[in-house]
């Protein structure tokens, strides 16, 4: 299983599925470290735009966002 998450500068809108191949991503073979990334994604000036999985798996911006900040908010590093 793959995931591929999406990177765009701070400010960027959420992205549509025809915009995906405009950007950069890096695939991660699980969605814990797909997760991971984002959180250092979004912790380092840039934001995360998208997360897909072959699997039919897809988060916008603003679930992603919703998803580390609750997990930052249980005291977890990780998003399961």
């Amino acid at each position: 299983m793959r995931y591929r998450v999406y990177v765009g500068p701070r400010g960027s809108e959420a992205i549509s599925p025809l915009q995906k191949d405009q950007y950069l991503f890096k695939e991660f073979a699980s969605l814990d470290d797909a997760f991971g990334w984002a959180r250092h994604i979004n912790g380092s000036g840039r934001v995360t735009l998208a997360i897909d999985g072959d699997d039919g798996t897809s988060f916008g911006k603003h679930e992603i966002a919703a998803a580390l900040q609750h997990s930052e908010s249980l005291g977890g590093s990780q998003i399961h």
